[in-house]
């Protein structure tokens, strides 16, 4: 099982996995048909936002009404993923992380359990609504599109002019 080592210098983010495919639409729409593919879908976009964001990434689902779970923590393309203990709620669990990292990081909280929120606050983290993170994720997507365009109009190669015009040269004479 994999074990967090939280970073001086590094800035986190914890999301309240099952908060946000609750109220995020596509998600919403895609956990009243399956569960399991809604919780791959999340766990996609946020390995993809962890690319954009400078954040450590820790998405935290209840599995506290899953008898016998003893919990899981692994990492997965450079985000960690937890499922809880039986008995024990998302919310429960980022408390206790929020208590054990202390206020030497700087820490983001993505829920919209207005309790934890208040807790996230008076120790020292910030908090970001459902909303708020669907709205950064949406524009993380936006940015790296314009981006990608740009790149593939500019025609950026890594050949020089020299090697490109004997490149056409070889596939001129194997005509």
């Amino acid at each position: 099982m994999y074990r967090i080592r939280y970073e001086k210098d590094k800035n986190y983010l914890f999301v309240d996995a099952y908060n946000m495919i609750n109220f995020w639409p596509d998600l919403v729409k895609l956990k009243d048909i399956n569960l399991e593919d809604s919780r791959i879908c999340f766990i996609d976009k946020m390995i993809e936002f962890s690319h954009f964001t400078k954040e450590k990434i820790i998405l935290v689902f209840d599995a506290y009404l899953v008898k016998g779970s003893g919990g899981k923590i692994y990492k997965k393309d450079g985000i960690v993923i937890v499922f809880t203990k039986e008995n024990e709620r998302a919310d429960h669990y980022i408390e206790r992380e929020l208590d054990m990292i202390g206020r030497l990081r700087n820490v983001r909280v993505a829920t919209s359990d207005a309790t934890i929120q208040e807790i996230i606050l008076s120790r020292g983290g910030t908090r970001i609504s459902a909303r708020e993170l669907l709205a950064e994720v949406e524009n993380s997507k936006k940015v790296t599109k314009n981006l990608q365009k740009k790149l593939k109009e500019k025609n950026l190669s890594s050949f020089d002019k020299n090697d490109i015009k004997k490149l056409k040269d070889l596939k001129n004479n194997l005509k």
